[in-house]
């Protein structure tokens, strides 16, 4: 497993933007397949943006077109820039890894962040 520490989320105000960060540590960083989730209070948690090996990168539908999910090898870092944010993506964000399994399943994910909070102001 690596070990993953989120950083980012902030108070801002609708139509604003942020760019969560989420640090890995070990040395696998790119055998794994990456994702952001995210939980608002009394709800489950839901599926973000997955970024796979090979690159490729699903969106929930109501992050589609504002998110983006990207990847530095390099850094062992997992980005997620979010634009025109809204008062409904005000939540926890969590970056989980994987190895297999369903890209929008957190059961598919073995290893998960502590969290960032975004809160996002009408």
């Amino acid at each position: 497993q690596v070990q993953l520490v989120e950083s980012g989320g902030g108070l801002v105000q609708a139509g604003d933007s942020l760019r969560l960060s989420c640090a890995a540590s070990g040395r696998t960083f790119s055998s794994y397949a990456w994702a952001w989730f995210r939980q608002a209070p009394g709800k489950e948690r839901e599926f973000v943006a997955s970024i796979t090996l090979s690159w490729s990168v699903y969106y929930a539908e109501s992050v589609k077109g504002r998110f983006t999910i990207s990847r530095d090898n390099a850094k062992n870092t997992v980005y997620l820039q979010m634009n025109s944010l809204r008062p409904d993506d005000t939540a926890v964000y969590y970056c989980a890894a994987r190895l297999s399994g369903s890209y929008s399943s957190p059961l598919s994910y073995a290893s998960w962040g502590q969290g960032t909070r975004v809160t996002v102001s009408s």
